[in-house]
């Protein structure tokens, strides 16, 4: 396993619509390591998720977990260790929450948007089965974040006041305590 470069906003590769991955390529080899080392570059930088054209890779793929103890994100619900592979997310309703998002791709820049509070996720996993499964909450909003990257997305094109973007330390400073307390309330409320 290696640790790959993390491509930084401005990359163009972050602004393509990453291509669907077929049964064939997603089985090769190749694109397994690919995912192993995704895990691995997650990890080291202790993100909440990767989508692979954040390292440089235009393919439908991302992974998901949130560890305990992750240092960027204390008040976030753990997940399991999740590849997803040709993801594919519904809204479930109209219900929304405001959330305040970070990016590996956008170091040291925090923000606020909007994302829906449920949302229904169809997805392959590394080893082509299929799953489908409803996520809520902030771990809706992991999902939403990633698969808007495989579409060319980031968070800060979905933010309607760019009053809000700051670095890190001022996000600590200034907009943490509220943040986790509306956390809190959103988790209490609709679980993860």
């Amino acid at each position: 396993m290696a640790v790959l470069e993390i491509r930084e906003m401005g990359d163009p590769v972050l602004r393509e619509r990453a291509a669907e991955v077929s049964a064939e390529e997603l089985a090769s080899a190749e694109t397994q390591r690919l995912i192993e080392d995704m895990i691995e570059t997650m990890r080291a930088a202790n993100g909440a998720g990767l989508a692979a054209p954040q390292v440089g890779v235009a393919k439908r793929i991302a992974v998901i977990e949130v560890r305990e103890g992750n240092p960027r994100y204390p008040y976030k619900p753990l997940i399991p260790l999740t590849v997803i592979v040709n993801p594919e997310l519904t809204p479930l309703d109209d219900a929304t929450f405001a959330t305040n998002e970070g990016c590996l791709s956008m170091p040291n820049v925090r923000g606020d948007l909007e994302r829906f509070e449920n949302v229904g996720v169809r997805y392959l996993d590394r080893d082509g089965t299929p799953h489908e499964s409803t996520r809520r909450g902030l771990t809706a909003g992991t999902f939403q974040h990633e698969v808007d990257h495989l579409d060319g997305i980031l968070f800060v094109d979905r933010m309607a006041d760019m009053s809000s973007l700051s670095t890190w330390a001022e996000f600590e400073r200034h907009g943490k305590d509220e943040f986790v307390a509306r956390v809190e309330a959103l988790v209490e409320r609709v679980g993860s």
